[in-house]
């Protein structure tokens, strides 16, 4: 197969629909990233059930999670100052690969250690993957196309929440909570194949390296100041969404009264919402600007969050309407922010570029559980206390996560600007 280099997706302003290659491309980067989510996701549902189960305390289900994020970001920033040195398709799958066995290590781990040291596992191969796939997509198509290509990419998000997690629900709820992570080795093992066969190799970006050492490429991407900016952008925005996550389950069956049984039925019908919402918002960012919809984002999430923070005994169609409705907001700031920081690297550097940033992402989001697990506390009747504060540390950190995207938004355009000229 021959290479296909970052001029394969049309230039700007020639053609903004999608080739039969490039939908091809999205297909299986969506779904690849349908496995990796769902993989980090399918702890939140299941702490309801793994705390009993494992005999484990609130914080110490938070310091499960931060270990695979927190074992990413190690992984990621090892790995910054070599991601332009290879094929990304190679990097892609021998990342792929390792993912794959930590998480049949997870669905195999007999007690807590274990499962925290397969969580770290799975976090030094799979926490890398979700750069590689950002590299790939800015390599491959252009400002143009992007947010619609990220709004796509979000849609794995949603079928994880449609497919994955009732599923893995399900199995948890009548094969035990080993169940959901086999389930996540067999698809993820699906994917690697299809990727395997069908992506052509991508190695435009090899021709312009210019840093011959590891280390020397990886300290001129770290020390380059406007990549700086998008880094503590990327910080800030990881640190709410860790920590309003990992308590979501038992927040809902016990503080909001709904029946384990039918949590299944929550993330159904969020999932379809936002299977609808992903393309939608993509669409929405390319039309009238990313920095536009990311502020629709930031007023939408923080209005929600606060409301849902604060729910106590609540009916079920209210807590769906609640929870699309966020997700709304979550992914008018998601997709836009990621269109805008793809902007930002220059292609030699774009590997490691989005490598420190996931690893950033990776590191504040762990602490961003810890920092949870330190404030909520979980009663002996299962109810989970001090939630709204939580809602308050996000609100501030959405307006602060405001005040950077204006800032990198302005560098954007002035880039934009002085490449047209």
């Amino acid at each position: 197969m021959e290479s296909m280099p970052p001029s394969a997706a049309p230039a700007a302003g020639e053609s903004l629909t999608f080739t039969k290659n490039q939908k091809i491309i999205i297909a299986l980067l969506v779904f690849l990233q349908f496995t990796i989510i769902l993989d980090f996701m399918i702890l939140s549902p299941l702490g309801a059930i793994l705390m009993p189960a494992l005999s484990i305390t609130a914080g110490q289900f938070g310091t499960v999670v931060s270990a695979y994020a927190i074992s990413a970001a190690l992984s990621g920033f090892l790995t910054a100052g070599f991601a332009d040195k290879f094929d990304r398709k190679k990097l892609l799958l021998f990342f792929y690969a390792g993912f794959i066995l930590g998480t049949l290590f997870c669905g195999l781990a007999p007690n807590y250690h274990m499962l925290l040291a397969a969580r770290i596992v799975t976090g030094l191969f799979g926490g890398v993957i979700g750069s590689i796939v950002l590299a790939i997509t800015t390599d491959l198509f252009p400002m143009q196309q992007r947010g619609r290509v990220m709004g796509l990419l979000q849609t794995s998000f949603a079928a994880s929440q449609i497919l994955g997690l009732p599923a893995g629900l399900y199995l948890s709820n009548h094969l035990g909570w080993h169940a959901p992570f086999l389930m996540i080795v067999a698809a993820s093992l699906i994917a690697g194949v299809f990727i395997w066969i069908h992506m052509q190799p991508i190695t435009g970006h090899l021709e312009l390296q210019t840093d011959k050492k590891a280390f020397t490429h990886l300290m001129h991407t770290v020390q380059t100041p406007k990549y700086v900016l998008a880094f503590a952008a990327t910080a800030i925005l990881s640190i709410g969404g860790f920590m309003l996550m990992p308590f979501s389950s038992a927040f809902t069956v016990h503080n909001l009264g709904i029946d384990l049984d039918k949590l299944p039925m929550i993330y159904l019908v969020t999932g379809f919402a936002s299977i609808l919402i992903g393309p939608l918002v993509g669409r929405i960012s390319d039309a009238i600007g990313s920095f536009n919809t990311f502020i629709f984002g930031s007023v939408v999430s923080i209005v929600m969050v606060l409301i849902y923070t604060h729910l106590g005994v609540t009916p079920m169609p209210m807590v769906m309407l609640i929870n699309s409705v966020m997700f709304v907001g979550i992914f008018s700031r998601m997709i836009p922010s990621q269109t805008l920081m793809s902007a930002i690297p220059a292609t030699a550097s774009r590997g490691s570029f989005m490598s420190v940033s996931a690893s950033l992402q990776q590191l504040a989001g762990g602490l961003g559980a810890i920092f949870a697990g330190a404030i909520v506390v979980q009663e002996t009747s299962g109810a989970i206390s001090h939630y709204e504060t939580i809602g308050y540390v996000m609100t501030a950190l959405s307006l602060l996560a405001l005040v950077f995207m204006y800032f990198i938004n302005r560098m954007v355009k002035q880039t934009t600007a002085a490449e047209t000229a």
